[in-house]
């Protein structure tokens, strides 16, 4: 199947796509960018999105977001604007839903544990995971490894990557997804997006997952113009919001405004970035400054709510103790598989069933990060006895 229609010159065209790394046949009725989208819908590591988590572990709650329920958040704000913008959207929903895929047990606490883990052995970065997992780790298909996605997602799933590691790539697969690195070229528009939307999703989410948890209260948030201006907004539109039984609403509908106002302010940035630039193809694009932005004004805003959540919910200190837990659990499961790898699935147990350090250590590295936060609990217990989490 064909591009969709309308879509501008500089989005990334399915008919123009660079392909994938083993070809296929067209599907009939499906674009390229639907078929890999599809295909991440239906992989294994998409469905361990729903036990993975972000700030809050699982155990904590059941409303809390998980990275499955902020890798929809992420898609839809992206279609929305992909839409405006005349992208791909089917592209930026590939790119939205496998984003996370690569991420370790026990959010950002349990990726820096698996780091340090594997510090003399390249380290561990999940959107390098990412791509190993739609690469390599699902096992799906007859024909290859991975799930075989075109190019242009596998590119934005990459959205940050070392140069160390680029050159890795670059000499696996020459002309791959490492070599804008090396180029210092910019992604499609599609990906440019997805980071963007990633950002504003989780901005959001966190303040209505940290004002649930108790851990912020929306007094607090008075410290953050952008959140604050909307809070003013909708109690001036509503004001039976302001009794203390509406709290939650009133919480909804500020966030509600907010993102509105970044959709639109992202759009209206972008518009005048693509203007000025005037990219005729997708591969112009990769040689502009990047285009998909804030406004100066709401990239300084979001900078403050960046600051205030790293201060008050990040690092407050409820969140710092459960994380010290967590990143122990990390730490004693990649002591215990490397000691012992039949302890371990056995697929993952024969590639570590070897006497090179570093295979090793990258095949408990693979089991780990595809655990979700319940699981490596469990395992956790049983391998050491101790409950470190209830």
């Amino acid at each position: 199947m064909t591009s969709r229609p309308g879509l501008a010159a500089y989005a990334s065209l399915s008919s123009q796509s660079r392909g994938r790394r083993y070809p296929e046949a067209p599907a009939p009725t499906r674009t390229e960018y639907q078929r890999d989208r599809d295909r991440i819908v239906h992989s294994t590591a998409f469905r361990r999105l729903v036990y993975k988590t972000q700030v809050f572990l699982n155990h904590e709650g059941d409303l809390f977001r998980t990275r499955l329920t902020h890798s929809l958040e992420v898609a839809q704000l992206g279609r929305s604007i992909a839409r405006s913008l005349r992208l791909d959207e089917d592209l930026v929903e590939a790119i939205s839903l496998a984003h996370d895929l690569g991420h370790t047990p026990f959010g950002h606490a349990g990726q820096d544990a698996l780091h340090g883990c594997m510090a003399d052995h390249g380290g561990f970065e999940h959107n390098l995971q990412s791509l190993r997992v739609v690469d390599k780790l699902e096992e799906r298909y007859p024909q290859f490894d991975g799930l075989n996605l075109s190019f242009e997602t596998r590119e934005g799933i990459l959205k940050h990557c070392s140069r160390v590691h680029a050159q890795q790539l670059e000499d696996a697969e020459p002309g791959g997804v490492g070599g804008r690195f090396l180029r210092r070229e910019q992604p499609g528009l599609e990906a440019q997006l997805c980071n963007l939307a990633d950002e504003i999703a989780y901005n959001a989410h966190d303040i209505d997952d940290g004002v649930r948890s108790g851990l912020i209260s929306l007094a607090q948030l008075g410290e953050v113009p952008l959140f604050d201006r909307y809070r003013h907004s909708a109690q001036a539109a509503h004001p039976h919001l302001n009794d203390a039984a509406m709290h939650r609403r009133l919480l909804f509908e500020a966030i509600r405004l907010m993102l509105s106002a970044q959709v639109y302010d992202v759009i209206d940035a972008t518009s005048a970035a693509l203007v000025q630039a005037a990219p005729d193809s997708a591969d112009a694009v990769r040689h502009c400054a990047p285009l998909v932005m804030f406004s100066d004004a709401m990239r300084e805003q979001s900078t403050v709510l960046k600051r205030f959540l790293f201060k008050n919910l990040y690092r407050h200190p409820q969140v710092m103790e459960t994380t010290g837990r967590a990143q122990q659990i990390v730490r004693d499961l990649f002591a215990a598989y490397v000691q012992a790898p039949q302890e371990m699935n056995h697929a993952f147990a024969q590639q570590a069933n070897t006497s090179d350090g570093a295979v090793k250590a990258r095949a408990v590295a693979d089991f780990i990060a595809g655990m979700t936060d319940r699981f490596a609990a469990r395992e956790h217990e049983r391998l050491t006895g101790q409950r470190l989490l209830d």
